[in-house]
């Protein structure tokens, strides 16, 4: 049973954290008994054997929350996570695909099943669980745009679960370039022929990408098939979220106009497209 006032994949998260990392270092030293010391050695110990800053810190922030319960309970007197400093945010240069990158990957899933989600994707800028958990309810393909207000993961022993966005910004409606119009309403149509074979087999959700019976696009999957898409095209190996910094070069690679990339990608498209005319 999860906390009710978390989503289930933060507490799958947490629990997996706690599990892993606190309760093996300080499960056993009594509430009333813990030291600063400890924490030190805790966050110490984890970057010393390989654990990236940004998990410490993590760690640190999970730790920190619990001993803030144990002070407004009144079981402590003072939360000494308060006198640890974490470790500095490790910032990773992300990676970027440049134009004769862009060519080769555009070129190679003109025809794959990932086309139009990559296209969808760089376009608008979307995450991949706001992307598997879209619903042509929320397509406008008239007036030419999307709403976003939903995310789906695939969780262990939980399955498939769907959440509405955290907060106001998360839920936003996005325009469309035309283009990306016109590849959505043949993709629309493709769905529907798929539907009309599979037949009563066909598992109706209204996703705009399904896997081939209409149930949800296993986020696993696709990540695979990402990863083989970018080992045929010879590209470097980049998670499925960074290839969102690589829109505005294959925008362009595509001969979409620079003001209308920037228009489509918003203010953050800038130095992206300082980059992309190098």
């Amino acid at each position: 049973m999860h906390a009710p006032n978390k989503r289930v994949s933060t507490y799958v998260k947490y629990k997996k954290t706690i599990n892993t990392y606190i309760i093996p270092a300080i499960g056993r030293v009594p509430l009333q008994k813990f030291e600063l010391l400890q924490v030190k050695r805790l966050c110490n110990n984890q970057l010393k054997r390989g654990l990236s800053p940004n998990m410490v810190i993590e760690i640190h922030g999970l730790l920190h929350k619990a001993l803030d319960d144990a002070v407004k309970w009144g079981l402590v007197g003072r939360n000494i996570c308060d006198l640890v400093e974490r470790p500095r945010l490790e910032e990773k240069e992300k990676p970027l695909l440049d134009k004769d990158q862009s060519l080769v990957l555009l070129e190679l899933v003109k025809q794959h099943r990932l086309g139009v989600i990559l296209l969808v994707d760089l376009t608008t800028g979307i995450r991949r669980g706001e992307l598997l958990a879209l619903r042509w309810s929320d397509v406008d393909l008239e007036k030419g745009t999307l709403l976003v207000n939903k995310t789906v993961d695939y969780i262990t022993h939980y399955g498939y679960v769907e959440n509405g966005a955290k907060t106001k910004a998360g839920k936003r409606t996005i325009r469309l370039a035309a283009f990306v119009v016109e590849v959505l309403k043949a993709h629309k149509e493709k769905q529907q022929a798929l539907r009309a074979k599979v037949g009563a087999k066909w598992i109706e959700k209204d996703l705009v990408f399904c896997g081939l019976t209409g149930n949800y696009f296993s986020p696993n999957y696709l990540l695979r098939l990402f990863k083989k898409v970018l080992a045929d095209a010879g590209l470097p190996h980049m998670r499925f979220h960074d290839l969102r910094h690589s829109a505005a070069t294959i925008l362009l690679a595509m001969g979409i106009h620079p003001k209308v990339v920037q228009e489509l990608l918003g203010h953050v498209a800038t130095w992206l497209l300082h980059f992309a005319s190098q």
